[in-house]
């Protein structure tokens, strides 16, 4: 049998650590739609910008109404991905967005080539992903941050944008 299906694969063996995050933000209120907006040309330039270990950025959308827009990316392990969520710019984002999320939705999920998977789901009025069908439980403790999320070891030489203590007093 012949087909007309050209078939192709990846050799994935140079990227033992990858990283793959599926990130979203989505409008909540009518205020969201011009939070959405705003963060389009940051993230453009910081992608620009070529951060150490982005392999690949992709823009996705996930609906039109209400908006909900997103991005998929590939990084070369969790240090690197880390390392850069804990520095500016996404440092000054993460902190505003936590002390006010705008009228949006934010969620990321993470995925190891080595193993594991952790996510987060803020201001979400609407459940997506694993929040679909996964038991739902409140971002504290070993929870609060994605390393304690996918249980690596607590040290790391970046600290965390915004403390558990300091956002709940």
């Amino acid at each position: 049998m012949t087909t007309k299906v050209h078939r192709r694969t990846v050799d994935l063996s140079a990227y033992p650590d990858l990283v793959v995050i599926y990130l979203g933000m989505r409008v909540n209120t009518l205020a969201g739609l011009k939070t959405l907006l705003g963060f389009g040309p940051k993230i453009a330039k910081s992608v620009d910008a070529m951060p150490d270990g982005l392999l690949l950025h992709e823009n996705l959308v996930f609906s039109l109404f209400p908006p909900h827009v997103g991005m998929r990316q590939y990084w070369r392990d969790f240090e690197t991905l880390e390392a850069w969520a804990r520095s500016e710019p996404h440092r000054v984002w993460w902190k505003q967005f936590l002390h006010d999320s705008g009228g949006t939705g934010f969620w990321h999920e993470t995925y190891f080539m080595q193993g594991g998977m952790e996510a987060v789901y803020d201001d979400m009025t609407r459940d997506t992903g694993l929040l679909c069908f996964a038991p739902k439980v409140e971002a504290r403790g070993s929870m609060y941050s994605a390393r304690g999320r996918a249980r690596r070891p607590e040290t790391t030489a970046f600290p965390a944008p915004v403390g558990e203590d300091n956002l709940y007093p």
